[in-house]
């Protein structure tokens, strides 16, 4: 792992992760300051930033680092669902079209991209929540009570041998698999919206019938992703969601898959009679 540089901001989405992310640099004893997207970040986030700024306040983001820099990013929280406090500064978006327009188009990698790349040309570096925060990420074998067994192993491998397949052509990082057939590959969607497309295939007439022996829902980072802004990441609501949809565990990638909350993920398959692995490269 790389040296970690002396000046962190960490620049805080939605949900628990930007907070997850701060306790852990507070019990590593390391110094951050915290910038806020407005209308993303929750409130204990905002509450502690220095910063609050608009999503598409390119000028601003670049102003502010500036006079705190020269300083490395931590991304950190989702800002894919704006409410309407996100969207109310339409003149930033008008201020900053030329940058805007340089960094859209095509999928999410190349908008992801062309946002770190826009940071490091204005002398900041980037930095992933694995690498300043290691222990939010999934450690190999078996987590809880279940482990799988040869049917969700079968499917395990095919999941994990069909994402590496589809890698190249920028698609999600999870799938639904029942023994060599993929039921649900996650797409612009995510991972929730793909659980639920699959619980929806599986139904019968009536609500009967069981899904397939081995049903596995498998996780795992894209070759060639750039895990400093998109490592895959699951929770207590997709061990729900995953359990809806027929699922008899979860197969993550270890070292490469952030757990929000891993204390109430493993009690959540526990209790929904899931398996919960982390995977290791030789899995």
């Amino acid at each position: 792992m790389r040296a970690l540089p002396a000046s962190l901001v960490l620049v805080a989405g939605a949900g628990r992760l930007p907070e997850l992310v701060a306790d852990s640099l507070d019990r590593a004893g390391r110094p951050f300051r915290i910038l806020a997207i407005r209308g993303f970040a929750e409130r204990a986030m905002r509450a502690r930033a220095e910063a609050s700024v608009d999503l598409l306040d390119i000028a601003g983001v670049l102003a502010i680092l500036k006079a705190w820099g020269p300083v490395s990013v931590v991304p950190a929280g989702g800002v894919s669902r704006p409410n309407p406090a996100a969207i109310l500064n339409a003149g930033a978006a008008l201020r900053n079209r030329d940058a805007l327009k340089a960094i859209a188009g095509g999928g999410d990698d190349r908008l992801l991209r062309g946002a770190l790349a826009l940071l490091e040309e204005n002398g900041h570096g980037v930095v992933g929540v694995h690498e300043v925060a290691p222990d939010l990420l999934s450690p190999e074998g078996v987590m809880g009570r279940h482990a799988p067994d040869a049917a969700a192993r079968e499917s395990i491998a095919t999941g994990r041998a069909l994402l590496g397949a589809l890698a190249p052509y920028d698609v999600g990082q999870a799938a639904v698999v029942a023994a060599q057939r993929a039921v649900a590959v996650e797409g612009p969607e995510g991972t929730d919206r793909m659980l639920a497309r699959a619980r929806a295939l599986g139904r019968k007439p009536f609500g009967l019938g069981a899904p397939q022996s081995g049903t596995v829902l498998v996780k795992v980072a894209k070759a060639g992703q750039d895990l400093r802004v998109d490592l895959p990441a699951i929770g207590p609501r997709t061990v729900a969601a995953a359990a809806a949809a027929g699922c008899a565990g979860l197969a993550i990638q270890a070292g490469f898959t952030l757990i929000i909350d891993r204390p109430a993920t493993v009690a959540a398959a526990d209790r929904a009679g899931l398996f919960l692995v982390g995977l290791g490269t030789d899995a």
